[in-house]
C-alpha cells in the first residue's frame, strides 16, 4: 500500500490556516447533540494543530440540505458540543465561503477553532465544482482530511481541496487507514472475514471481493438463510432471497476456486414469530419447520465459528449473526464477538470491525473496546471492503 501523507509530514502548521475537513454529522434532537462520539473522535487532531500554533477551520456537512441553505441542517448547535469536548471556545461563521468566512478567519489567532457553516449549503459541495473548491481554499493555507466516514464521496471538501493546498491525512483518518492496510491490503494470515445482515443483495460486491481475499468467509444473518435455501435446506418463513439462488451459488463456486473456506450455520435457533422473547427451539439446519423463522445462527454454529477465530491472526467484521436487537437472538453474535475479544486482548488477533450494525452490535455484547479497531464509517468502511477505491482517500496518497 502506497503510504499516505500524515501530519507528521506536514511540518510545523505555527500560524497557519489549516482547513480540516472533520464529520460532524451527529444525532441531534431539540437543537442538542444526542451522540458526541464523532465530535470525541476529532477532538485529538484539533487540540494537536491548534497546541502547534495552528489556525484551525472545520469544514464540515450535515444532514442533506441538497444545496440550499436550511436552518434545520445548521451546524451552529453543534458548538456548544464541540467547545465542550474541546474544552476550548469555538468559533462560527454563517457561511463556509465568501465574506462571513473571510472574515472569521482573519479574526483568528494562532490556536484559535472556527467552526464554518455547513458545506452542503452550496450545490458545489456534492458537485465537486473546481469554483467552489477554490472558494473553500481560499480561507487555507493547507488542507487536513480526518473524515474518513465521507471519503467515499468525490465532493469539494473531502477531495478537489485535496489538489489545491497541501493536503494531509488527520490522526482519525490515519488510525483508520493504518486499521484497513491490517485487515485486508496487507494483513496477517489467516484472514477471516465474519459478515452478517439481512440481504445478501445489499452484500454481493463485498462477498464477491472478500471470497478472493480472506482464507475463511463466515456468512451469517438473514443473509446466510439465502445461501441454505441455494443449498437445498429448509428455510420456513425466514427472511430468504430465493431469487438470489443463483448469485449465492456463484460465490460458493468463487470462494471454491480461491481455495476461501465459506462456514455457514449449521444449526439455528428458530421462532414463529419476529418479537423479543418469542418461543423458540434450536434445530438442524436440515430441520427447521415450515412454520418457523431463523433468527439466529446455533451453539454448533458458535462453536464452529469461534474455531474459524482460533484458526486466524486477522478477523474482519461486517454485520451480526441474528436479530441481536432481540432477546435472546443476540446469542450467537455476542458469544463470536466475545471470543473474538478474547483473542484480540490475549495478542493472537486483529480484529477490525466496522458498519452501522456491526458498532452497535459490538457495543451491545460490551467489546468496543477490545477490539483492535471499529470504524464507524458506515459507507465508506463498506466500499473498501467491496474493493472500491475511495476519492477522499486516493487524494492523500504520498506521490512517488
Amino acid at each position: 500500500m502506497t503510504a499516505f501523507r500524515t501530519l507528521d509530514d506536514a511540518g510545523s502548521l505555527a500560524g497557519k490556516r489549516v482547513l480540516l475537513r472533520v464529520d460532524l454529522n451527529v444525532p441531534m434532537e431539540g437543537g442538542r447533540v444526542t451522540d458526541a462520539t464523532r465530535i470525541e473522535r476529532v477532538v485529538p487532531t484539533i487540540r494537536e494543530i491548534a497546541q502547534g500554533g495552528g489556525k484551525v477551520v472545520l469544514l464540515a456537512h450535515f444532514g442533506r440540505p441538497k444545496g440550499k441553505r436550511e436552518p434545520k441542517d445548521s451546524l451552529k448547535p453543534v458548538v456548544g458540543a464541540l467547545s465542550e469536548s474541546l474544552g476550548k471556545p469555538v468559533a462560527f461563521a454563517e457561511d463556509c465561503i465568501g465574506e462571513p468566512a473571510k472574515a472569521a478567519v482573519a479574526a483568528m489567532k494562532d490556536g484559535d477553532v472556527l467552526l464554518l457553516e455547513n458545506t452542503r449549503f452550496h450545490a458545489g459541495e456534492e458537485k465537486n465544482d473546481p469554483a467552489f473548491a477554490k472558494a473553500l481554499a481560499e480561507n487555507g493555507d493547507v488542507y487536513v482530511n480526518e473524515a474518513f466516514s465521507a471519503a467515499h464521496r468525490a465532493h469539494a471538501s473531502t477531495e478537489g481541496l485535496a489538489h489545491l493546498l497541501p493536503a494531509y491525512a488527520g490522526r482519525e483518518m490515519q488510525a483508520e487507514l493504518n486499521a484497513l492496510t491490517k485487515g485486508l491490503e496487507a494483513p496477517k494470515r489467516p484472514v477471516i472475514a465474519l459478515v452478517g445482515g439481512a440481504k445478501v443483495s445489499s452484500k454481493i460486491d463485498l462477498l464477491q471481493n472478500l471470497v478472493a481475499k480472506v482464507d475463511m468467509l463466515v456468512i451469517g444473518g438473514g443473509m446466510a438463510n439465502t445461501f441454505l435455501h441455494a443449498q437445498g435446506k429448509p428455510v420456513g418463513k425466514s427472511l430468504c432471497e430465493k431469487d438470489l439462488a443463483e448469485t449465492a451459488h456463484r460465490i460458493l463456486a468463487a470462494a471454491e476456486a480461491a481455495k476461501c473456506r465459506i462456514i455457514l450455520p449449521v444449526d439455528a435457533v428458530v421462532a414463529s414469530e419476529f418479537k423479543a422473547d418469542a418461543a423458540h427451539e434450536t434445530v438442524s439446519v436440515d430441520a427447521v419447520p415450515e412454520s418457523g423463522m431463523i433468527l439466529d445462527a446455533g451453539p454448533a454454529s458458535v462453536t464452529e465459528i469461534d474455531a474459524a477465530i482460533d484458526e486466524a491472526a486477522t478477523l474482519v467484521w461486517n454485520g451480526p449473526l441474528g436479530a441481536f436487537e432481540l432477546n435472546p437472538f443476540d446469542a450467537a453474535t455476542v458469544a463470536a464477538a466475545r471470543h473474538a475479544a478474547g483473542r484480540t486482548e490475549a495478542g493472537k488477533l486483529v480484529s477490525v470491525a466496522g458498519g452501522g450494525d456491526t458498532v452497535a452490535a459490538l457495543n451491545h455484547a460490551g467489546v468496543s473496546e477490545q477490539f483492535s479497531y471499529i470504524s464507524t464509517a458506515g459507507g465508506a468502511f463498506l466500499e473498501w471492503l467491496e474493493g472500491k477505491v475511495l476519492p477522499g482517500v486516493e487524494a492523500l496518497r504520498a506521490k512517488a
